[in-house]
């Protein structure tokens, strides 16, 4: 990535989904540098160029076992990948960043949402957004989810209003396409992909949480730590079943 300030007004900076790709920016270049600087110091202590270090020792046996070195993983996002996987899922994740600035910061038809650094920026942004356009106080907003029944290559536009994201996967229950609700899983399938979701900002006090489970969303199946929001999702069974169940939507599987 490059810097990208000098391409925007000063007014579209201050747009908050323009702001988090920014942000996103940012975040990107320093961990693209800092893997392109310490490949290029292993390989020039490797020829004796540099005196070599306890940096390096780290660096080296980190990718001999495949595991991600600490000092890429600290600037990076949660992850459970060994390393080869890890390093797509960093060109894939550069990629989709890539056409969303090159499109003029245009939000796009459906946002990888696993593919931010900060997806709470992000669920943020769509509250800022609709609060700015309504002007309504951002504290008596709510996330609404709308569960699509697309995936993400059938969107071509971007909505009106809020934002449609994409790649998260159900853990401990699955998404019915015909019924429009979480039900038990299938056996073997740990984590099916959900469909496209529509997010939308509301007011708080017209949430109508019947027939719902605040679904929570986690980085990564660590959960713990790597939690980012709650959804809420229609079900047709108690919600204290899903509760103990465990069910939940995951960033990365």
């Amino acid at each position: 990535m490059v810097d990208l300030y000098g391409k925007v007004s000063e007014e579209s900076c201050v747009q908050p989904f323009t702001a988090v790709a920014l942000q996103e920016c940012e975040r990107m270049n320093i961990l693209i540098q800092e893997v392109r600087t310490s490949l290029k110091d292993i390989e020039r202590g490797l020829k004796g160029e540099l005196p070599w270090n306890e940096e390096m020792d780290e660096l080296g046996e980190a990718m001999a076992s495949d595991a991600v070195p600490q000092l890429w993983s600290s600037k990076a996002y949660p992850s459970l990948l060994p390393l080869g996987s890890w390093f797509s899922d960093l060109l894939h994740r550069h990629r989709a960043l890539h056409q969303w600035v090159a499109a003029d910061f245009t939000l796009p038809a459906a946002v990888w949402l696993g593919g931010l650094f900060s997806p709470q920026s992000f669920l943020t942004a769509v509250i800022q957004t609709s609060g700015r356009k309504h002007d309504l106080p951002l504290d008596k907003l709510s996330i609404h989810c709308e569960v699509t029944k697309k995936m993400p290559d059938e969107f071509i536009l971007t909505p009106r209003e809020g934002a449609n994201i994409c790649g998260l996967y159900m853990e401990g229950g699955r998404w019915d396409f015909a019924a429009g609700c979480i039900m038990d899983p299938l056996l073997k399938d740990l984590h099916p992909p959900m469909p496209v979701i529509c997010l939308k900002s509301v007011l708080s006090d017209k949430v109508d949480v019947r027939n719902s489970y605040s679904c929570p969303v986690y980085r990564t199946r660590q959960r713990g730590s790597t939690f980012v929001w709650e959804f809420p999702l229609k079900t047709n069974e108690p919600p204290e079943k899903w509760i103990i169940a465990g069910t939940a939507l995951l960033l990365q599987v």
